[in-house]
């Protein structure tokens, strides 16, 4: 079969201030390269798009480096080997691998895993199965350090991260678990099929409040995937040695003023908090307990999880501007697959 000469990829054109525009990427065509010794030649079958994604729009010195301008973007993607010059991966083998945002990638073949489609959807290796499963897996039990018993509140919780921290910290035994999402729908998503005990629309009045509200007695543990009012509702309620994983600041990423909340840091002396930051790469070694316990649970159906799918590489600034702004239900993904 003769290789594609030619495939579409997203470039970043120019740098955002505040909310990203359509106007600042362009899918362009470009030559697909042949692979190398130890090279495989994928075809994306989907590709996931993700928060962190917009802080790597800035120029400026993070965690991971930032999109350079009129190259292609790139982030995770399962697709099939069409061509391979590595051992152990040959045509119509399946991978995860972090080349997405186009529609070929050659990679070195020791940057891909190999996936079965037989044991999960391949969209699941990108969101329940995936990094974002493995974030909520390591952040609550891990940087977090949940026990039996604990109250839990989780914002952005009908989110890829945030709707499976709740569940993994009912099904471990929580005494309560919390939600903050955007939307009334979301809100039934959480109490109705998810498990949460309790959930709320930010929207509809302060946070703080709202979350005295669910929970009265108050939280040992707070997962912030927002920030923001968010946190410091969470600080004013969690109990004394309060743990905090902190996921994300979704609510600052497009701000181009610095939030003005939390006021309350204070508290966290008396209180004796823990705030910590969390990055997932931190914690490879839990991958093989989080697939064994989490692909239990789903194939018990413990633990439910939901995809939102776009179709098509030419919609795919659409769908990362629509997760930005809260329009998925679970994991945002786009599927190449024509």
């Amino acid at each position: 079969m003769a290789l594609p000469t030619t495939g579409r990829e997203w470039h970043l054109t120019a740098r955002p201030e505040g909310w990203p525009a359509p106007e600042g990427f362009a899918l362009r065509e470009a030559p697909v390269r042949a692979p190398g010794p130890g090279q495989i030649l994928v075809r994306n079958l989907h590709m996931s798009v993700d928060p962190y994604m917009r802080g790597r729009m800035d120029d400026r010195e993070s965690y991971v480096p930032p999109f350079r301008l009129d190259e292609p973007m790139d982030g995770g993607a399962v697709g099939v080997v069409v061509a391979s010059e590595a051992e152990g991966l040959a045509p119509g083998d399946h991978v995860l691998h972090g080349l997405g945002w186009r529609e070929y990638a050659t990679l070195d073949a020791r940057h891909a895993s190999k996936v079965d489609p037989g044991l999960a959807p391949l969209t699941t290796y990108l969101g329940v199965l995936g990094m974002p499963g493995l974030t909520a897996y390591a952040g609550l039990l891990e940087v977090a350090s949940f026990k039996e018993g604990d109250a839990v509140f989780v914002s952005g919780a009908a989110g890829a991260v945030g709707s499976q921290v709740g569940q993994i910290a009912r099904l471990k035994g929580a005494s309560r678990v919390i939600g903050s999402a955007g939307s009334a729908e979301k809100v039934r998503l959480l109490t109705e099929e998810l498990g949460f005990d309790a959930a709320f629309n930010y929207k509809d009045g302060p946070v703080y409040r709202q979350l005295k509200e669910a929970a009265p007695d108050g939280i040992d543990v707070y997962f912030d995937n927002v920030g923001g009012d968010h946190l410091e509702a969470a600080i004013g309620s969690l109990k004394v040695h309060g743990r905090v994983a902190v996921c994300g600041m979704i609510a600052q990423y497009n701000a181009t003023e610095p939030p003005a909340a939390p006021r309350n840091l204070a508290l966290v002396i008396g209180k004796r908090l823990r705030i910590q930051g969390m990055l997932v790469g931190d914690h490879s070694a839990l991958r093989p307990a989080f697939v064994e316990e989490v692909s239990g649970w789903i194939r018990s159906g413990e633990l439910k999880y939901h995809e939102t799918v776009v179709e098509g590489i030419e919609n795919a600034v659409d769908a990362f501007l629509g997760m930005l702004r809260g329009r998925n239900v679970g994991k945002m993904v786009v599927s190449l697959d024509a």
